[in-house]
């Protein structure tokens, strides 16, 4: 079907659904690398008017990339809610972004939405969203989920701990949760990014893992962010395994880059479940995306990176994921070329994860050839910390010595909950204060610096 706009005495042309989705995107490198961009501000103003105009309705009709050909599109077919959509099944994209934003779009209301919505609805709808109008209605988006404490409640964020090495030295890794424990981070997961995929390494990075936060017990969980198929080598072989990691994006093609598939992902989940090992939930898997990674894959159908990030988001929704980022900044400045395109980019795929239902988390990074810096990072976080992300990361310093990128320190993380009142996990919070880590009120104790907790770590270690 096509589409068309009237702006400024021209009339503008957009040949199908997906195409017009494109044209409407806020301007960002990797659509102008894939040719889909918009040719100037105009068409764009076009193609939103267009885009506000058209009926929600329209999306169940024409697929961006046809049912046939795409395992993601046909998830998003036949998971669709048609009772949960008939709350807004009336509205114009643009009516859509006007109720989001009302006061009758209550917490209650967006929960119970959310089954009904599909991940080119909310794409699309962010699309002519302003920044504050994607802080507003994602802030009121509450998705709480648990393993071994509970994560997403209001007043709180999380951290995932990422003690990174570049040649998997248990010291140094040690060293680094260290670290980040007595900085209360590490509520979200403690997760390592091993250097190579090397069984051995890696099992011996999870035993570690297991043994810290047991001995200490620490309500926590672990990860190690391998492929999903060395995991479950490691949990056929009886290595303890806390939550399941995988890379995922919004097209199959892309999936199969990355080495899965949905009945790989399925295998995953019902392992993982089949071990029980949450203390208080069962939420199993992590997932990590990224805009861009479908390009990158060469498969990205002609349609443009976000809508393709947030079809990725239907894909975690399946496993009801623990925890789930975009690395919003990770793959370099050919994707999002500068601080103004990654803090866009950031919040939009904030909203749509939590609009659909997600436990979204946002990696606050960008490379070191981006134009982008710290203060770009400041933004994002503060901006995320307002609309109620999940969780960040932490890193010792914000340098990732490993992937060498950069993003959010310890520090980072007591900054934004010290400005907006937000505290750790409620579990790991308790800990932190019986650990003489954090004081009463919330804030780092002295006595957690220097104190036996420290001693006992570095002991436990060396052994």
């Amino acid at each position: 079907m096509s589409f068309f706009a009237d702006v400024a005495n021209q009339r503008f042309h957009f040949a199908d659904l997906k195409t017009l989705l494109a044209k409407a995107t806020p301007l960002r490198s990797g659509d102008c690398l894939a040719g889909v961009a918009a040719a100037s501000m105009l068409e764009r103003a076009a193609a939103q008017l267009a885009l506000a105009e058209l009926p929600l309705k329209h999306f169940l009709n024409e697929l961006v990339i046809p049912y046939e050909q795409d395992e993601v599109s046909r998830l998003i077919v036949d998971s669709h809610d048609l009772s949960a959509f008939s709350v807004v099944s009336h509205l114009t994209v643009g009516d859509f972004r006007n109720w989001l934003l009302s006061d009758s779009a209550t917490p209650e209301a967006l929960q119970l939405i959310r089954a009904g919505l599909t991940p080119e609805m909310v794409a699309a709808v962010s699309k002519i969203m302003r920044v504050q109008d994607l802080i507003l209605v994602a802030q009121k988006c509450e998705v709480v989920t648990k393993f071994n404490n509970t994560l997403g409640l209001s007043g709180h964020m999380a951290t995932r701990l990422q003690p990174n090495h570049q040649t998997d030295d248990i010291s140094g890794i040690a060293a680094s949760i260290l670290d980040g424990l007595l900085y209360g981070n590490g509520d979200a997961v403690i997760g390592i990014n091993p250097a190579t995929d090397n069984y051995a390494a890696v099992t011996q990075l999870m035993k570690m893992l297991d043994e810290v936060i047991t001995h200490y017990q620490i309500p926590t969980q672990s990860c190690v962010l391998t492929h999903v198929t060395t995991q479950l080598e490691a949990i056929n072989k009886g290595v303890p395994v806390d939550i399941v990691f995988q890379s995922i994006a919004g097209t199959q093609g892309t999936n199969e880059s990355f080495g899965v598939s949905l009945s790989v992902l399925d295998e995953a989940y019902d392992t993982a479940l089949s071990l029980k090992r949450g203390k208080v939930g069962d939420n199993v898997m992590y997932f990590e995306t990224g805009q861009g990674s479908a390009l990158s894959a060469n498969a990205h159908h002609g349609v443009d990176q976000q809508t393709c990030e947030a079809r990725a988001y239907v894909v975690a929704r399946r496993y009801n994921p623990l925890l789930i980022n975009t690395v919003v900044g990770f793959i370099g400045p050919e994707y999002l070329y500068d601080g103004k395109q990654i803090i866009r980019a950031g919040l939009e795929d904030h909203f749509c994860g939590k609009l659909l239902g997600l436990p979204m988390g946002v990696d606050v990074c960008y490379t070191n050839h981006a134009e982008a810096d710290q203060d770009d990072m400041d933004m994002l976080l503060t901006q995320l910390g307002v609309a109620g992300v999940n969780f960040i990361m932490g890193i010792p310093g914000s340098d990732d010595i490993m992937l060498n990128y950069q993003t959010t320190s310890y520090h980072d993380a007591l900054y934004i909950r010290d400005v907006l009142g937000k505290q750790p996990a409620p579990e790991f919070t308790r800990w932190l204060q019986n650990m003489d880590i954090f004081e009463g009120n919330g804030r780092i104790g002295q006595a957690g610096r220097l104190g036996p907790f420290e001693s006992s770590f570095k002991a436990l270690v060396k052994e």
